[in-house]
């Protein structure tokens, strides 16, 4: 690879790093010192939910705040994806989800009721009732989160990530983005059985054993959220660039921050990557093994005969939320 192109890989992942919400996600080291001890035998905090362990499962539960400026710009569409955000997150765990609440604040009537329009609408398409919430129309500005319950069986863990496991990455290309951020937009446009089937194969590949650890791809993107998933299994990965689900036309830059409505990490081992991968391509979802996970807790990307280092966790931690010294549950492949 010549000069030039490695330059541009480094550009790129510099632009890629100071683009993604990877601030948002250090701001979360200020509050994580103030978490006090769970109960023994709960599972660890930095996980996509809370996981309460409860006869033979786990309990899910899960809270998502939404941007004040994507609330006031787009309020209907905020408020369907504070509930398909929420969705995604219980997915994640490998659960199922069973009742959403949420906290309403505004200061125009009229954006509200389109906000809880989107969310009453998004819940809806995925059947969860929403049983209750705090609503505020004399706020100064307007302001939305949402809470989520959910039920898992067996459960995908982001600290359940080891060496030598596979990383797949696993979207749904068929969407747009929905102006002006970089929101993939897969979902509102979609079937809703079509939508509720494919959140049903998270929690169908949990219980079937074909992976391990799975988070769902955030606002930070594919790579930041690769980030999270490294921290809390206290893991490094190296990542082929080019053997990410990527629509043809959209730019590296662009989708390296793209925030899918269906998009996600999942760890697995060499037996059970071709069942794991079938499963999404029956679906027409795009599923590809994009990495490794090594034991350095760096990021590495390459493509073709480059490789350049994204961000080194031993010297620079993100969330401060990583492996307890405890064994974490996690399924036997």
């Amino acid at each position: 690879m010549s000069q030039k192109q490695r330059l541009d890989l480094t550009e790129l992942l510099q632009k890629v790093h100071d683009y993604s919400g990877l601030a948002h996600k250090a701001d979360i080291a200020r509050i994580a010192p103030n978490l006090t001890a769970l109960p023994d035998g709960w599972h660890p905090n930095g996980d996509d939910t809370a996981a309460i362990p409860s006869g033979e499962g786990y309990t899910l539960l899960a809270m998502e705040g939404l941007l004040t400026a994507f609330v006031a710009e787009d309020p209907w569409f905020a408020g369907w994806c504070s509930v398909m955000v929420n969705v995604s997150d219980i997915a994640a765990m490998g659960g199922r989800p069973q009742a959403i609440v949420n906290a309403l604040w505004s200061h125009d009537p009229e954006s509200a009721e389109l906000i809880a329009k989107g969310m009453r609408e998004a819940a809806d398409t995925f059947r969860i009732p929403i049983v209750g919430g705090h609503t505020n129309l004399r706020s100064n500005q307007p302001q939305l989160a949402v809470g989520i319950l959910g039920r898992a069986q067996c459960l995908l863990s982001s600290f359940a990530a080891r060496p030598g496991q596979l990383l797949v990455a696993a979207i749904d290309l068929r969407g747009a983005y929905q102006a002006p951020y970089l929101n993939w937009n897969a979902a509102t446009t979609a079937p809703a059985e079509r939508l509720r089937d494919d959140i049903e194969l998270l929690p169908c590949i949990a219980e079937a054993g074909l992976a391990i650890a799975a988070k769902d791809i955030s606002q930070a993107g594919l790579l930041g959220t690769t980030l999270m998933l490294m921290e809390s299994a206290d893991v490094g990965v190296s990542i082929n660039l080019d053997a990410i689900p990527k629509p043809e036309k959209v730019t590296w830059q662009d989708w390296l921050c793209t925030f899918p409505s269906f998009g996600y990490l999942l760890t697995t081992d060499h037996e059970h990557l071709p069942m794991l991968l079938e499963r999404f391509h029956a679906r027409g979802i795009a599923a590809a093994q994009v990495g490794e996970i090594v034991s350095s807790p760096q990021l590495w990307v390459e493509t073709d005969n480059d490789r350049q280092l994204f961000h080194d966790l031993s010297t620079t931690p993100l969330t401060g939320l990583s492996r307890p010294q405890m064994p974490i549950p996690q399924q036997e492949l």
